[in-house]
């Protein structure tokens, strides 16, 4: 190199503009660089998305940035987007109905919120997954994600157990006059259902990815019966319980005796925090057990619900007045919002037939991932592959008394789905 050549780096180096114009560069190189932590991040935004107006848009701000730092990257580097016909034209076709039938009425910030949760997001985050998990130090960032995020919702769910109201965060999950089930342990979902699952898909997910944190995943074990006890929710309790079987004969090894001995020690703590703790917490759990008045409401909606489906079966009910028409037939009963709390009656309510019916293709195709993974595969993704049908299976069984529409939840899951697709295209 000539000393001129030298003497003009040097200028530049001295350059306050060129210092500045560095560190204007220095995110787009660090987003560049990697991926997987601004993935992470989005998750993260996800996990806390305030319901304040004020910060309404922030999981869609974080969602656009990934996407932006992705498709840069993906057209640095010539990638090939990825596509997988059984998966991606299911959710594609989804997407589009759920578009199309939007924009045949008039403009509803709701109405697209929900579409973005249920279809958009998926799909983006799917593919996004695809690119960005290849490698381990980037599955690496997911299991530290994931680590932290269950050892969260299980401290909050655990405190809310505790009555120890000053250590939750954010305050919000407190306030009444949002979401539902103010008197369970909702976290910041504000809905104890998608707490419920969650903590049980990160379960799983930790017994998974974590090959050298064994202890940290033995301690969250220990605890996380008691964090799905605070939900209060039913169906929650038999997903939990029938996974955790299941899961320790898929994981056969030394894993199995490892499970069942945190099952049996979490289970004593469990009787002792019942039978010797105050009246109230009993009280409360038999009261719960035994509650009737949920499951009429719930069977007046599906009642209503398949009443509609049946006038039109194959058409759906357009998007703005699905909801109406459901409160309208529901007169006898005073809710504040009225929902079909089914995804599969939901989606034959809104698309009839067909939509259901794509649901289907998609989650067929989404449990054949853990029938034919790459030759020699072992690690963290192996470990997913075997754990894979159980994480469907605890998602689907509970969308049976909730519509899915949360974003964090179907996040997760379709971004392990990315993660397998990913192994496969890398050995292919």
């Amino acid at each position: 190199m000539s000393s001129r050549a030298l003497a003009l780096i040097r200028d530049s180096d001295d350059n306050p503009l060129w210092r500045a114009a560095g560190l204007l560069l220095r995110p787009l190189h660090l987003g560049l660089a990697f991926p997987s932590i601004l993935y992470v991040a989005a998750m993260i935004v996800f996990l806390f998305r305030p319901p304040d107006l004020f910060s309404f848009y922030a999981d869609r701000i974080a969602f656009g940035i990934l996407v932006f730092f992705v498709a840069l990257r993906t057209m640095a580097l010539r990638d090939k987007l990825p596509f997988f016909a059984g998966l991606s034209l299911p959710m594609l076709s989804l997407m589009a109905l759920a578009v199309f039938r939007a924009l045949r009425e008039p403009f509803d910030a709701q109405t697209w919120s929900i579409i973005a949760s249920k279809f958009i997001v998926p799909f983006a985050l799917f593919h996004l997954a695809v690119l960005i998990f290849r490698g381990a130090s980037q599955r690496r960032h997911f299991e530290i994600f994931v680590i932290f995020a269950l050892a969260y919702l299980v401290f909050i769910a655990i405190a809310f157990l505790a009555d120890a109201r000053s250590l939750i965060f954010p305050r919000f999950i407190l306030d009444e006059s949002l979401g539902f089930h103010v008197d369970r342990a909702r976290g910041p979902f504000l809905q104890a259902v998608a707490n419920g699952v969650s903590l049980n898909i990160l379960g799983i997910l930790v017994i998974a990815l974590s090959q050298k944190r064994k202890t940290v995943v033995r301690l969250l074990w220990l605890v996380l019966p008691l964090a799905v006890l605070a939900t209060m929710t039913r169906a929650v309790w038999i997903s939990f319980a029938v996974s955790t079987i299941v899961l320790g004969f898929r994981l056969v090894e030394r894993r199995l005796r490892a499970v069942c001995a945190l099952l049996a020690v979490a289970s004593l703590l469990l009787g002792l925090a019942i039978g010797l703790g105050n009246h109230s917490l009993k009280t409360a759990l038999w009261d719960r057990t035994g509650e009737r008045g949920p499951v009429d409401a719930r069977l007046a909606v599906y009642d209503a619900g398949w009443a509609m489906f049946q006038e039109r079966p194959f058409t759906g009910w357009a998007a703005g007045g699905m909801y109406a028409e459901l409160a309208r037939r529901m007169e006898g009963y005073h809710l504040r919002t009225f929902y079909v709390h089914n995804t599969y009656l939901a989606l034959l309510v809104e698309f009839g037939v067909p939509g259901l019916a794509l649901y289907g293709i998609l989650f067929f195709n989404l449990f054949r991932l853990s029938w034919h993974g790459p030759l020699g595969e072992s690690g963290p993704v192996a470990s997913l592959r075997k754990v894979w049908p159980i994480l469907l299976s605890v998602y689907l069984f509970n969308a049976f008394f909730v519509d899915m529409a949360y974003q964090f939840v179907i996040g997760l899951v379709f971004t392990v789905a990315g993660m397998l697709c990913a192994s496969e295209e890398s050995v292919a």
